[in-house]
């Protein structure tokens, strides 16, 4: 059984630092009030055909190994931890595939409604809100729970210089058709070349990617 490393809380400053920061506030401020209307269309679409709770929180890590709940709208029955431990004792192929990517093809957790909130990639709107509360950036690495960041290896040090994002690299360059080792090349990446710049080009190119719904899973 692979041991998981704790994570380390150790203060850093922020990739980007003040100027990142209030882009952040300004932008997912204007893309709330923008999107209102999307959200009250998913939330009453989900109150008629999923009964369940709306939202759900899962715990990610964040800047400098902080924890926090990453919002989404919930893709999945409710039941979907207790489904997830039975499939993967009984499947080893679904047991050999969440191993090397932390996603499964074909889920049998993830509802109808769930398949297509997560193909438009609607189901994480609700992470405007940890961006709100400082938790998340519109841009930055891929956000990973504790057990997905001892994978990152020497690679960790530079993800817990960032906030997670919304969006990165990783979502405008393959998603989930990307290895995990490729993921991780990309978080590294993003935080040594961070720069303002890049993160309006990442911002600009992620709306053809939704568009295309490319590597959606």
């Amino acid at each position: 059984m692979r041991v998981v490393r704790p994570v380390e809380l150790w203060p850093c400053p922020a990739i980007g630092g003040r100027t990142k920061r209030i882009t952040d506030l300004v932008l997912a401020s204007l893309m709330l009030i923008f999107l209102s209307p999307v959200f009250l269309i998913v939330l009453l679409a989900m109150k008629v055909f999923d009964r369940g709770p709306a939202f759900y929180g899962h715990t990610r890590i964040g800047l400098g190994g902080r924890r926090f709940k990453c919002l989404k709208f919930r893709s999945m029955i409710v039941n979907s931890d207790e489904v997830l431990r039975e499939l993967l004792s009984s499947n080893p192929a679904a047991a050999r595939e969440w191993a090397a990517s932390r996603k499964l093809r074909n889920d049998p957790r993830v509802t109808w409604l769930g398949k297509f909130l997560r193909k438009s990639s609607l189901d994480e709107l609700p992470q405007l809100f940890n961006v709100l509360k400082g938790e998340m950036s519109l841009v930055g690495p891929r956000p990973v729970t504790a057990d997905e960041l001892d994978r990152y290896d020497l690679a960790r040090v530079h993800y817990l210089r960032a906030r997670p994002g919304v969006t990165g690299l990783w979502q405008v360059t393959g998603r989930s058709n990307t290895s995990y080792k490729r993921r991780v090349e990309l978080d590294k990446a993003y935080a040594l070349r961070w720069s303002f710049l890049g993160d309006i080009s990442i911002i600009l190119r992620t709306v053809p990617a939704l568009l295309a719904s490319s590597g959606a899973v």
